[in-house]
């Protein structure tokens, strides 16, 4: 009976978390498109939103209707179900992505210990991987399915960028996992706490994987998949309403599950800096150390989404020769050189040169 009662405990915290973290997720993606505008505002000396509302919070709300609200438009000559597929794939690979983040320690309730974590695999890194990948057959079905043939080179843009730059990631993350020694996002933030983070053991790794983060959400200066001004509009001309939100949603929900992955293999997830979290949990606060952990990775969170904004707002756009440039002559070899010193690094620590 016991065992029956903590399986449907353990059902209920899996479920509620998920719908928190959904939840949560898909508020923050909404008023991140607010905070885009309003830093875009702040680097080009302009007020921003500021009618909707008081100081225009109301405007990402106004938004959402405006966008529920509009004529859906299905073209004529578009394959009608893989239309609809590619903004839900989309959207769906983008929530999936937050299922292996740890975004804090455990909450202890009637004695047992439940880990604000969906689902830690051993394979947390490669189930990540796999997911992003699926995001860019959201992308390439809805530029097939549109009949257009912008849509279309639009959508090939995005994926043999993505291919790209996924490469030089998987080696900058093939590095990292020789320091750690796991694939376990849980496990990666918890050998960071009281210890150094990994950014000081791998900077150039972390470079690395920021810049093809930037190119994974198609962020400028990698934006070339939405280049309006070459391509008419990108891979999403032809949606409206609200599965052209779903395109967009998806972009700022990778961002925040990328800044996520990135504060957690790199900047100790939600490890509290200059704090022995052990001690938080066995003093008076306890449990209460949990929420003080979710509040420190996502003020880890919303400084790399400032980032990500800063950059979009202050750097023009690569052409797209530069851009496959940099992803197979430059990144790709300095992720293998960041590997191959890496390994000579862990070999000389482990058992030395003899000469």
């Amino acid at each position: 009976m016991t065992l029956l009662t903590f399986e449907w405990l353990l059902l209920l915290e899996k479920f509620g978390l998920i719908v928190i973290i959904i939840l949560t997720s898909l508020g923050i993606a909404l008023y991140t498109t607010f905070a885009e505008r309003k830093v875009a505002a702040i680097l080009q000396d302009r007020p921003g939103p500021s009618r909707a509302g008081p100081f225009g919070l109301l405007q990402p709300l106004a938004d959402g209707v405006k966008m529920f609200t509009k004529e859906d438009i299905i073209p004529t000559n578009a394959n009608k179900w893989l239309f609809i597929l590619g903004p839900g794939l989309a959207m769906t690979a983008s929530l999936m992505s937050c299922a292996v983040i740890p975004w804090a320690g455990t909450i202890t309730f009637r004695g047992h210990q439940f880990p604000i974590q969906i689902a830690d695999i051993n394979i947390g890194i490669l189930y990540v991987f796999a997911v992003v990948s699926m995001g860019v057959y959201g992308i390439m079905i809805g530029g097939w399915a549109s009949n257009n043939k912008f849509s279309l080179m639009s959508s090939l843009r995005a994926a043999s960028q993505a291919i790209s730059y996924e490469l030089a990631m998987g080696l900058a993350l093939i590095a990292l996992i020789f320091m750690t020694g796991n694939l376990s996002l849980g496990a990666i933030v918890k050998q960071q706490q009281g210890h150094l983070w990994n950014l000081v053991y791998q900077p150039l790794g972390f470079l690395i994987f920021f810049i093809c983060a930037l190119a994974e959400c198609n962020r400028t200066p990698f934006d070339l998949p939405e280049a309006e001004n070459e391509l008419n509009f990108g891979y999403h001309q032809e949606y409206s309403s609200m599965k052209l939100g779903f395109y967009l949603f998806a972009e700022y929900i990778n961002m925040i599950m990328s800044s996520a992955v990135m504060a957690s293999l790199y900047f100790g997830g939600y490890d509290i800096p200059f704090v022995d979290d052990a001690k938080l949990y066995a003093s008076s606060i306890g449990d209460w150390t949990a929420f003080f952990q979710v509040g420190v990775l996502l003020i880890k969170i919303v400084i790399f989404i400032f980032v990500f904004m800063w950059i979009r707002w202050t750097i023009p756009r690569f052409r797209y020769d530069q851009l496959m440039d940099l992803g197979w002559k430059t990144m790709i070899p300095l992720a293998l050189f960041n590997l191959i010193l890496t390994g000579g690094f862990i070999l000389y620590r482990t058992i030395g040169f003899h000469w």
